[in-house]
């Protein structure tokens, strides 16, 4: 766990970690040392001359007040160190999760976010405030207790011996009686955490189809949940009775052969009941490892989940980044999938400076993959994107990032105010610029018609606006980012005709004089694109321009005519 702990904290604590684990060591070794000195005591009291006692007394004195300076400081460091590393432990979680491919981000990963941010630190913050000492004595402690015992009878000090791996490979059992359960609990409640999140996002599609008070999916994490945690209250108690067991089975070895040394062997008895107060202590702090042991799993099935995260592979940044020339887009023989699933194949195709190019095909024919590649979403498995030339992997995230807006279908909004979230294109622009973006993507309509106008929240996600606003004022974000490259990922797929001639409108705006590339089913959407792509099972099958296409009577042609018979569909 020390090791696991120590690769959490990272360089900046490192050195007070370290500290605090000599004081902690320090502190077990006196602790030891305090009880061993019993045995001396002991023997005087019962020996021919009490009054010899007196300096082993002064001694003992000496070593408890070392070991109270020991504690008090050990105790100070603790509180200390775990508040720094709560803090450090969120800033770094930070610092990762804004450098993973944002492929990396999906539904799932709410819930597991939340318990890492929430519990998993917590968890992790309590190890150094309040279980590394009692880690650092169950085991310096008895230690030291073993090697004094060599000082008075080496024949009880072999048997404490033998016995230490038996204790050890029962905590070991234990341990890993446990581990499969702790490890399943966790995914269990990552789970949960996020359908509780979900379940409160969706009420109000909820209570549309009378579910507002129940969720099978949330019902069924749950009682997933409840059953991992009684998996695990089941793996632990047979560890727990077994190191108790093998700790009760050292204590009376011990005993067992101290009477047979007294008896057999001229053992004094003063010194067996000396050694057996030592052997005692020897097998305390051991009994307390069992008591810690649910809150030690807790803790490293804790830092195994943070350290995870911060091992993930991230997007490999460019050590001299290369400058951009253009906004022309090349796809060079990309190939890409997601584990075993392939889902682009031989892609090859170039979009001009300034023009505008609208991928088609059926859904999951690999579009939006497109669109989420261009941004860098994660790197492609074979060929190459070019951007001005420049192979984007060789691009400076930030540059990448800074030439290219993404409206995408679903759009999420902070829960802020209007402006704030029209802000997030560009945080240094002024009110005027913001208000000229909200006006080109006719934004300020909505404003006027709220009581609070720009002040006005727009709830989590953007709840309390419909879905052609929130798309509106994704649009005036993107307008207000004023970046070269424009990618629109089904921006008007599922808006009301009049919100759908508003955003078409703002389209309009934000698309004039760019690189753009349109990724729609609607299919009158992308008439007047300057080419027209048709892919088909990750392949590019056609392309063109529609006049072009529709006179080929190809795979195109076969889906504009379909799409157009269904804008004739009528129920009866």
């Amino acid at each position: 766990m020390i090791r696991k702990l120590l690769k959490a904290v990272g360089a900046e604590h490192d050195r007070a970690l370290r500290r605090m684990l000599a004081v902690l060591v320090a502190g077990a070794v006196l602790q030891g040392i305090a009880f061993a000195l019993l045995v001396p005591i002991l023997k005087a009291l019962f020996g021919s001359d009490p009054g010899s006692v007196w300096p082993w007394v002064y001694l003992l004195l000496g070593v408890t007040a070392a070991y109270s300076v020991a504690y008090y400081v050990s105790m100070r460091l603790g509180v200390d160190v775990g508040s720094a590393l709560s803090k450090s432990l969120h800033q770094r979680l930070g610092d990762t999760v804004s450098t993973l491919p944002l492929g990396w981000f999906g539904a799932e990963r709410v819930g597991q976010l939340g318990q890492l941010a929430t519990k998993s630190v917590m968890d992790i913050m309590g190890v150094p405030a309040h279980l590394l000492r009692p880690l650092v004595t169950t085991v310096v402690t008895p230690l030291t207790v073993v090697l004094a015992m060599y000082l008075f009878d080496w024949r009880l000090a072999i048997a404490l011996t033998v016995m230490v791996p038996l204790i050890v490979a029962v905590y070991r059992w234990s341990v890993t009686l446990s581990a499969k359960a702790d490890a399943g609990r966790a995914e269990s409640r990552s789970v949960t955490g996020g359908r509780v999140v979900e379940f409160a996002q969706l009420q109000p599609v909820l209570r549309v189809f009378g579910r507002g008070e129940s969720d099978g999916l949330l019902d069924d994490a749950l009682r997933t949940d409840h059953a991992a945690s009684r998996r695990v209250l089941a793996a632990t108690v047979p560890g727990l009775v077994g190191l108790s067991v093998a700790v009760q089975t050292t204590f009376t070895v011990v005993i067992v052969l101290g009477v047979y040394l007294v008896l057999d062997r001229g053992l004094e008895v003063a010194t067996l009941l000396a050694v057996l107060v030592l052997a005692a202590r020897f097998t305390e702090p051991i009994a307390e490892l069992a008591i810690l042991g649910s809150t030690l799993k807790s803790a490293t099935g804790a830092l195994d989940r943070v350290i995870a995260l911060l091992d993930e592979p991230v997007l490999p940044e460019p050590l001299t980044p290369k400058e951009l020339s253009g906004n022309e887009i090349r796809f060079e023989k990309v190939e890409f999938g997601y584990g075993d699933s392939s889902v682009l194949r031989e892609v090859t195709f170039t979009i001009p400076e300034g023009t505008t190019t609208a991928l088609v095909g059926p859904s999951g024919s690999g579009k939006t993959t497109i669109g989420r590649l261009i941004a860098r979403f994660w790197d492609v498995n074979e060929g190459r994107i070019l951007l001005g030339g420049v192979d984007i992997r060789s691009l400076a995230g930030a540059d990448l990032m800074s030439r290219i807006s993404v409206v995408f279908q679903d759009v999420y909004l902070f829960e802020d105010t209007i402006e704030e979230n029209i802000r997030l294109g560009r945080p240094g622009a002024t009110d005027t610029e913001v208000r000229a973006a909200a006006d080109a993507a006719r934004v300020t309509e909505i404003v006027d018609r709220l009581p609070d106008g720009w002040s006005t929240r727009v709830g989590e996600a953007g709840a309390s606006l419909s879905g052609g606003e929130r798309q509106r004022v994704s649009i005036a974000r993107a307008i207000l980012k004023n970046a070269p490259i424009v990618i629109l990922d089904e921006a008007t797929a599922a808006l009301d005709p009049e919100n759908e001639q508003a955003v078409q409108e703002a389209l309009t705006t934000l698309t004039a004089d760019r690189t753009v590339l349109v990724i729609a089913h609607r299919l009158h959407t992308v008439m007047r694109a300057d080419q027209i792509l048709f892919l088909d099972n990750g392949f590019i099958v056609e392309h063109g321009t529609h006049p072009e296409l529709i006179a080929s009577k190809g795979r195109y042609a076969g889906f504009w005519a379909q799409r157009d018979r269904a804008r004739t569909w009528s129920l009866t």
